[in-house]
């Protein structure tokens, strides 16, 4: 592990009291987030488990050990420096408050959402897809690095080509010059990223995924750290958990400082920095565009029906609702030059994919069609 790299055990008030005044670039909190209840999580292999403690006594509890911390984490920052916490909707309401009174409420610079998507559950509200990141400087005089995504699909060319400027009335409009012509304006990065992050969540195979409770991407990391840091500027995280801060700092040529309480956290937080991994998102680097691949011409001939279309589909076109309890019934509409009897096969052969290969592929041509638990509906055209 590289000298520029140091992790700690113990408890981070402790630790954070002996650092010097403004000796810090950036802070990244991510504590408990008063779920009032113990998170745990096993490695892949199950070899291993991992789990802390967010059981509180109270509100007021949480947000005395919060104070404390906010405090010294303040005391520490450079008068250029930033600080990102991170939370959800368990506390944020509480959070926020306390950062207004050890900042000050002009030191706040944005609410960053996190978004991402994740498997549907039984709860009677709104699946929960986003995790929120308050965003505070100590100064004005903060370091900021703009960064920039790609136009958005329905911008058109005018937009990105022609420079814009205000009028008298301060209404934005093209720029022209003095002989009525369009300005032009080449220059362009981009536009700049917005406060909802649409990065993915780490899905159980991801190589970066250790088992750890609660373990953030290290894309999300990266983009707080080049947003607010230069290279061997120091970045403290002050409940490392995992080590994904440090593994985004090293990956940045930054140094770092992580600190929690588990000596299992620290360990593994180690461990992983012996060897820093990032997992690459296919989803960020194709767009969401790229996933869907369902058969619009098939999709016609369904119109009317109670369906739901299927992107990433090998092949099938939509899963027809039914009733809750009830095996699913998928559809595929047959495709011009296929015979219905190819279709028929197609079906029996995806039908094998799954739990179900290994005991039937070698009987695929001897198996009746009423003998799948999965039926599949054929639409022939007419």
């Amino acid at each position: 592990m590289s000298e520029d790299i140091d992790v700690r055990q113990g408890d981070c008030l402790d630790v954070v009291c002996k650092l010097l005044s403004e000796s810090v670039d950036l802070v990244y909190v991510d504590p408990p987030f008063f779920t009032q209840k113990a998170q745990v999580l096993s490695t892949r292999d199950r070899t291993k488990t991992f789990r802390f403690g967010d059981e509180w006594p109270s509100r007021e509890d949480y947000a005395k050990f919060l104070r404390e911390r906010l405090k010294q984490f303040h005391r520490v920052l450079k008068e250029t420096g930033s600080l990102f916490f991170h939370c959800d909707t368990n506390a944020s309401h509480i959070i926020r408050g306390i950062l207004d009174d050890i900042f000050g409420v002009e030191m706040f610079r944005s609410e960053i959402i996190w978004y991402y998507r994740r498997w549907s559950n039984s709860q009677r509200c709104p699946l929960s897809s986003h995790q929120t990141i308050f965003f505070y400087t100590k100064t004005e005089g903060y370091k900021y690095h703009q960064l920039f995504d790609d136009y958005s699909p329905s911008t058109n060319v005018d937009q990105i080509l022609q420079r814009r400027t205000r009028d008298t009335s301060g209404k934005a409009v093209y720029a022209r010059h003095n002989n009525g012509s369009i300005v032009y304006d080449g220059h362009k990065k981009g536009v700049p990223i917005a406060d909802v992050w649409d990065i993915p969540f780490l899905n159980p195979k991801a190589k970066e995924r250790v088992g750890y409770p609660t373990q953030k991407p290290v894309l999300l990391l990266e983009r707080i750290i080049r947003l607010v840091t230069d290279a061997g500027d120091l970045v403290l995280d002050p409940f490392c958990g995992s080590g994904t801060t440090l593994v985004a700092a090293a990956l940045l040529e930054r140094r770092s400082l992580g600190i929690d309480v588990s000596i299992e956290a620290t360990s593994l937080s180690r461990q992983r920095l012996s060897h820093p991994t990032k997992t690459s998102s296919n989803l960020l680097s194709k767009g969401r565009n790229a996933y869907i691949q369902c058969n619009e011409e098939s999709l016609i001939h369904l119109r009317g029906l109670p369906i739901i279309p299927v992107q990433r589909n090998r092949g099938i076109d939509a899963l027809l609702k039914v009733a809750s309890g009830e095996s699913p019934v998928l559809i595929r509409v047959q495709r011009r030059g296929e015979s219905l009897s190819d279709a028929r096969n197609y079906c029996i052969e995806l039908e094998l994919v799954g739990d179900q290969f290994d005991s039937y592929s070698s009987q695929l041509n001897r198996i009746p069609l009423d003998r799948f638990s999965i039926p599949y509906l054929l639409t022939s055209r007419s």
